[in-house]
């Protein structure tokens, strides 16, 4: 009996689809379980982000508050559903992760083989950097998701003889969209230009059908329209939009040294939210071996974008030292270039040699094993026990659902962002009054905590504490000296 060849076995006919399936249900557990690992609990940001979008409402748009309007939405959206705690915070951006996933595999897919796109897919999806942009309940994550979003959409209408007309619509209202990000204006802009100098991009551009092309550009120029009305109704979006008026050059240069250290550093030694090396050291060498064999043929259209986005992402970090995180992206199309790269060298040497061309299979397996197990134990142990990460996170909100019972008084002074974010516990109907002011001594209320230690008329019953923050001592629970019993000195009375 004729043994079947190995190209007619199923695994080796569905291998990449079998493949993608993997991954696909690998990053979908990982991602919903992300609240779960780490980081354990919000940053500052996060509880900003969660008030911000709290206090939108459906009159935002006419008073001109458009900055970060669809991921604001979205997280208000998921906050008033699912009231507030650590998963409604952070959902919007795990919702937004799976679709940045999916649309990064499709993009390298589009430009790379089945096997360097999975391979690339891979290494992209699972590193600890993009885990924790979309675990991160800030908009942060939209700084990426825009960028991947409208290259794979130019990806569908260039190179192709007849594009169709809703992926030229659905650019223009990305493109749209994508206004309303920090700093993504320049994109736009950026975007436009490129294409205009690009000898391809041009001629893919005048064989665009009449009638998209003009709707196109009519929609573009409506939403430049509508953020000149929003910016002349609310001025105060212009800085954060464009370019903070007190930015100078020495304070430009110096947001660009503090964006990239904890992204290329080799100890964490910043206190930062984002965890050193942001970057491994296995990707940078992946990624500078792409971007030395792009080289050759620079002028094509996806070699020369990753370059142009390295220089983009430098200069939005001089502007905002956080948006340094667009660097994801450049970078998991050069680690594809790096990996096609290798793969065609090692392929050319042995043509006609089956047993040499598989055996590759081997180092390639175990390179890519020690790279995604190195990388999810550094985000998962980093942001557990290194301090300067770790202390930027907090798991508040859930010691005070599970320990201040309902109808309870929170007191927290001098902390407005904390203030800002619990007070959306008292404003969704939860149950809890937060403070910022304390009563006269014989005003107040029988049963109290504060967020803190703050020196209070009463007698402390209990204190909660954490494991997540470097000040343990989370919450004090307090009972009023006049419900003990207690006489009030004249000094507490005044």
């Amino acid at each position: 009996m004729k043994k079947p060849a190995l190209s007619q076995l199923f695994l080796y006919r569905y291998r990449f689809y079998i493949g993608f399936i993997i991954l696909a249900f690998a990053y979908v557990a990982i991602l919903f379980g992300l609240p779960l690992l780490a980081p354990n609990g919000l940053s500052e940001s996060e509880m900003q982000s969660a008030a911000h979008s709290y206090a939108l409402q459906p009159d935002s748009i006419l008073k001109g508050d458009i900055v970060n309007l669809p991921y604001r939405a979205l997280q208000k959206l998921s906050i008033t559903l699912f009231g507030l705690n650590v998963y409604s915070v952070k959902l919007p951006s795990i919702v937004i992760g799976l679709l940045l996933g999916l649309l990064l595999i499709l993009l390298l897919n589009r430009w790379f083989k089945n096997n360097v796109a999975l391979l690339a897919s891979i290494l992209a999806v699972l590193s600890a950097s993009f885990l924790f942009l979309a675990g991160s309940g800030t908009p942060l994550i939209m700084l990426v998701f825009w960028p991947t979003l409208l290259l794979w959409l130019g990806s569908k209408i260039q190179g192709v003889t007849k594009p169709k007309s809703r992926y030229c619509f659905i650019f223009a209202f990305a493109l749209l969209a994508s206004i309303f990000t920090p700093h993504l204006i320049y994109l736009a802009a950026f975007i436009v230009i490129f294409a205009l100098a690009h000898p391809h991009l041009r001629f893919t551009i005048k064989t665009l059908p009449t009638v998209p092309l003009i709707l196109t550009l009519f929609i573009i120029l409506v939403g430049l329209a509508s953020l000149v009305v929003a910016a002349f109704v609310n001025p105060s979006i212009i800085p954060e939009l464009l370019w903070a008026p007190d930015l100078g050059i020495a304070e430009f240069i110096e947001n660009i040294k503090f964006a990239f250290i904890p992204l290329f550093s080799w100890n964490t030694t910043l206190e930062s939210q984002f965890l050193s090396p942001f970057v491994g050291l296995a990707s940078i060498a992946l990624a500078v071996i792409g971007l030395l064999s792009t080289t050759k043929g620079f002028f094509a259209s996806r070699n020369s974008i990753a370059t142009c986005l390295i220089i983009f992402t430098v200069f939005l970090s001089g502007l905002n030292p956080d948006s340094a995180i667009l660097i994801l992206l450049p970078l998991a199309i050069l680690i594809a270039h790096g990996l096609r790269y290798i793969l065609d060298k090692w392929y050319n040497l042995f043509p006609d040699n089956p047993y040499a061309r598989i055996s590759a299979v081997f180092p390639i397996g175990i390179f890519m094993s020690i790279m995604i197990v190195g990388g999810i134990t550094h985000f998962l142990y980093g942001y557990h026990y290194i301090p300067m990460v770790a202390d930027e996170f907090n798991n508040d909100i859930t010691l005070v659902h599970d320990q201040l019972p309902e109808g309870g008084i929170l007191y927290i002074i001098n902390n407005k962002v904390a203030y800002d974010f619990f007070k959306v516990l008292q404003d969704s109907g939860e149950g809890y009054m937060i403070e910022d002011t304390l009563p006269e001594p014989s005003k107040m209320p029988e049963k109290y905590a504060t967020l803190g230690k703050i020196e209070v008329p009463g007698t402390i019953e209990n204190i909660i504490t954490s494991s997540k923050s470097d000040n343990s001592d989370r919450i004090y629970m307090y009972t009023s000296n006049e419900a003990l019993g207690l006489e009030i000195n004249s000094e507490e009375k005044e």
